[in-house]
């Protein structure tokens, strides 16, 4: 006999459940049984039945506050709830219905009623299985959603708190999959897309989970494993993908794929971040050379500097935030308009900007991208920056050491961070701060440079004398100044000769005298410090351009 799934019955009468239970075997039927509704409701939380015939009148919990618990339950599949009841009045079966029945069932119980309200249910039940599965398929390659690998990111990630167990992400991508369409077609992308499919579910165990996220990149959650074994295990289908092919016309192709690991570790604050971590080591896969397996965790320590820099470290250790970053010239307000935020980017030539409240308080971080991200739609320059921006900005005091920054930019994907005083925003950095900084240090000497560190900046500039740096830092201003007018009459000149093409000579010449002013302010701090010290009597030497 063919079994027809699972039921659970709810009877407080033990002479009536056995002649039903009876019944029901002999239809194929596998039978769980419960004598009232608070055993029902834990026999649904262990084996989630496809069916529940259940009786209204039972001691602790009756049937109607089982049916309202059972709706409100997050269970995967729909469970089709009949009601076994001697109330047959259209208010009863009404009050009923809305506490979440399905059918009814009038008492006393007759057998072929009930089996054939039951092959009827099963009808339901097994339509309703099949939306869900339609609807939480990728309907190519038939994995997992990214709706359904949500929700079940958020199940494992609060059991792997709740037990302290490991939980690791691989976020993988196949590698040149545009070539591949360019090349070949778009049904052969989406070969190449299911054969990659395939290898994940061929290789998956039954409690890991597989979606493909978008277009050609998929996710890989596995429970209970740390990131050393998730990456041995993507090492596996890694090597997998290398040895199959695709047809494409008359000839096969193969294709590699790109992976990023990581490991829910104990500062990792939710899913969306575990996400983020495996996004970063994939990146670091894909810009050193592709079909390679990255871990957070080897990226971090491979991205420390050695120990043969600790004299470097050592300076940049000692120097705070506020000497490094980049001064915020004006505040976005979360409740202005993204129109102007758009004006701002212009006006000031940057791409992101730190976001506050009615306090001035830091509460977020608006880019370009996030303008851009709404821009066609209408009316788009209306929309509060609230509703735009991004709240996981990263911000640290302008105390902190320079160093710490630098490790951290050195193993995010993340550009750049907010320097905060009390709260407020008050700078940036971003790589390019630090490049910029550790560049005058060699070259321009925004800081006073004592014999260890002269030694220290010696050593990472080998092919130079330190000597030649030892210029009057008033020469580099007046030489900075010199290039803008330089810059400012070429400009001139290209605007007569190129009257009918302005603007790439004008964004071209804005950008270059842009520059020269950053130069300006750097020598003149440099020449201020340089003054107040001759006027004191130091004599103490420094690096300029």
């Amino acid at each position: 006999m063919v079994e027809k799934g699972t039921i659970l019955l709810v009877e407080d009468d033990r002479a009536m459940s056995r002649l039903i239970r009876k019944w029901l075997e002999c239809d194929g039927w596998n039978v769980l049984m419960a004598e009232d509704g608070q055993q029902a409701m834990e026999l649904v939380t262990e084996h989630q039945p496809n069916i529940v015939v259940t009786d209204w009148d039972m001691p602790i919990v009756d049937g109607l506050e089982f049916c309202r618990w059972l709706r409100k339950q997050p269970v995967k599949k729909f469970v089709y709830v009949m009601m076994m009841t001697v109330r047959a009045s259209p208010p009863e079966q009404v009050e009923g219905l809305n506490a979440g029945a399905d059918a009814f069932l009038k008492k006393p119980v007759d057998r072929t009623e009930l089996l054939a309200k039951l092959d009827a249910a099963k009808r339901i039940v097994s339509f309703e299985h099949e939306l869900t599965e339609q609807a939480n398929s990728d309907s190519l390659t038939g994995l997992s959603t990214r709706p359904l690998f949500s929700e079940r990111m958020e199940v494992e990630w609060n059991r792997a708190d709740r037990h302290h167990i490991p939980l690791s992400l691989v976020m993988l991508d196949i590698d040149y999959f545009k070539r591949v369409n360019d090349t070949h077609g778009h049904p052969v992308g989406d070969e190449v897309i299911k054969m990659v499919a395939k290898t994940l579910c061929e290789t998956c165990r039954a409690s890991d989970l597989v979606c493909r996220y978008g277009g050609e990149e998929f996710a890989a959650l596995l429970p209970e494993t740390d990131e050393h074994h998730a990456i041995q295990w993507a090492e596996r289908i890694r090597d997998a993908v290398r040895e199959k092919s695709v047809a494409a016309g008359d000839r096969r192709i193969n294709v590699t794929v790109s992976f990023g690991v990581a490991q829910r570790l104990a500062d990792t604050a939710n899913g969306h971040s575990l996400i983020d971590l495996a996004d970063q080591a994939l990146l670091v896969a894909k810009r050193t050379g592709r079909d390679r397996v990255v871990g957070y965790r080897t990226i971090s320590a491979s991205n420390a500097p050695s120990a043969d820099a600790a004299p470097t470290i050592d300076l940049l250790a000692r120097i705070p935030a506020r000497d490094v970053m980049t001064t915020i010239v004006a505040g976005i307000g979360q409740d202005e308009f993204v129109g102007r935020a758009a004006k701002y980017f212009l006006r000031f030539r940057i791409n992101s900007a730190p976001v506050v409240d009615e306090e001035g308080k830091l509460v977020g971080v608006l880019s370009e991208k996030d303008v851009m991200s709404i821009m066609l739609c209408p009316k788009w320059w209306e929309t509060r920056i609230r509703d735009v921006m991004k709240t996981d900005v990263v911000s640290y005091t302008a105390d902190t050491s320079a160093l710490a920054i630098y490790e951290f930019l050195c193993r995010v994907a993340i550009r750049g961070v907010v320097i905060v005083d009390d709260g407020r925003p008050t700078g940036v950095i971003s790589r390019g701060s630090i490049l910029r900084w550790f560049t005058n240090c060699l070259a321009v000497g925004i800081v006073k440079i004592p014999d260890a560190d002269a030694d220290a900046l010696r050593e990472i500039r080998p092919e130079r004398d330190l000597a030649d740096f030892q210029v009057n830092p008033i020469e580099s201003l007046l030489a900075a100044v010199n290039a803008m007018g330089s810059e400012s009459a070429e400009l001139q000149q290209r605007l007569r000769a190129n009257a009918t093409d302005l603007l790439p000579c004008i964004v071209g010449g804005a950008s270059r005298i842009q520059e020269l002013v950053n130069d300006v302010l750097a020598c003149s701090r440099v020449a201020n410090e340089t003054q107040l010290a001759v006027d004191s009597g130091d004599s103490s030497e420094w690096l300029v351009d």
